[in-house]
């Protein structure tokens, strides 16, 4: 699997957003039940995380047609999750903006053909697949900012 600079943004800026306030608004502006839904600038998302804004904006609009964002227009405006941080995974976010989690000269693992000698590694590939998709999918937004928290938690 290569993570690439698209992918982690992508991941970076969905993070910014959960922790920033963007959860679960909805677009006539109510806060979806859970207090928060503030919406998050693109221009402070790329600003906060050191991502060129054209490139952000470009992930952005990848990560609102895959459902995962939502985003309301104005000065007001601005970028919230769909739903909760606890119910997007990496592997959600990965999907969105590269497509399959594992690729084989460019094509999706299952898409590998082999004959001859070689036959066997296309289940190798699915296999890496596989496990990569065990470990993304289970990790949620949540579970990162999480793991930041405890991180800067002072020790006792």
């Amino acid at each position: 699997m290569y993570i690439s600079a698209r992918s982690d943004y992508a991941l970076r800026a969905m993070l910014a957003v959960a922790a920033g306030g963007g959860e679960t608004a909805r677009p006539d502006g109510g806060d979806g039940g859970d207090g928060g839904g503030e919406l998050v600038k693109a221009a402070s998302l790329a600003r906060a995380q050191g991502i060129p804004l054209s490139f952000l904006q470009g992930i952005l609009l990848d990560l609102r047609r895959a459902g995962l964002l939502h985003s309301h227009r104005g000065t007001e405006g601005g970028y919230a999750l769909t739903r909760p941080a606890s119910q997007i995974s990496v592997g959600d976010v990965l999907r969105a903006v590269a497509g399959s989690l594992t690729t084989v000269r460019g094509l999706p693992a299952e898409d590998a053909g082999y004959h001859g000698v070689a036959a066997g590694l296309r289940d190798v590939w699915l296999a890496v697949d596989g496990a990569i998709a065990v470990v993304v999918d289970r990790t949620t937004l949540t579970d990162l900012l999480t793991h930041q928290e405890q991180e800067q938690a002072p020790a006792h």
